[in-house]
């Protein structure tokens, strides 16, 4: 998360709280430090946002600050809100705290209590098996286009070590699957999560060749 983002979500999270919020409720929910937390109010006090508090008893921000909404209509906002629903069926816990924190600013937008509407009802069943690479670190390593050294299990039960370039996940109801560039094999192959055995960055040469290699991908496979 970055650090604007950090900014953001601090200032939703004390418009709709009904008491002080402490640096450990926000770092919680944030899952930053407390000395971030410190920092982030800091900054923002010193921006000339409205933070009244201290450190050890809470912070709230005082009325009359706003942000401008977002202008939705009643079927947008039950799409996303079912789409965010939905996300329990991932096992991508990372997703769904993120979900949660969206749901509820949709609705504050919408002047409404967080969560669906009462006329819908999303199962969060899964039966996805976990791995030594998660969906949030597969994620990130995605979106800082980071080479991994992976070893990884076959069907049949063997075991490879590979340089894998990540670019895409997909999300299948029993299983999560990583799209990646396969220096081994050359080419572009699928790894399911619950099939890496181990993990490690590389941090080699990749940079600003990941969004070439998606549209390879989609250019082979635009309907995986």
């Amino acid at each position: 998360m970055t650090r604007s983002t950090r900014f953001f979500e601090i200032i939703q999270m004390l418009r709709r709280a009904s008491a002080p919020m402490t640096a450990a409720q926000m770092a919680e929910t944030l899952e930053v430090t407390k000395r971030t937390i410190y920092r982030d109010i800091a900054s923002l006090q010193a921006s000339g946002l409205p933070i009244d508090g201290e450190a050890g008893v809470g912070y709230i921000l005082r009325a009359g600050y706003d942000l401008p909404p977002i202008m939705l209509d009643e079927e947008e906002r039950e799409a996303i809100v079912v789409g965010l629903a939905l996300l329990g069926r991932t096992g991508d816990q990372a997703l769904e705290k993120a979900a949660v924190r969206a749901s509820a600013k949709i609705a504050d937008a919408a002047a409404a209590t967080p969560g669906l509407p009462e006329t819908f009802r999303v199962s969060e069943w899964n039966q996805i098996p976990a791995g030594a690479l998660s969906p949030a670190d597969a994620r990130r390593y995605i979106r800082e286009e980071t080479e991994l050294q992976i070893t990884y299990r076959d069907e049949a039960g063997r075991c490879t070590d590979r340089c894998i370039h990540p670019i895409a996940l997909i999300y299948y109801i029993d299983v999560v699957v990583l799209v990646a560039w396969c220096v081994l094999r050359d080419g572009l192959r699928h790894f399911r999560l619950d099939r890496v055995q181990a993990v490690k960055p590389t941090y080699g040469a990749f940079h600003t060749s990941g969004e070439a290699l998606r549209r390879i991908w989609q250019s082979e496979d635009p309907s995986p």
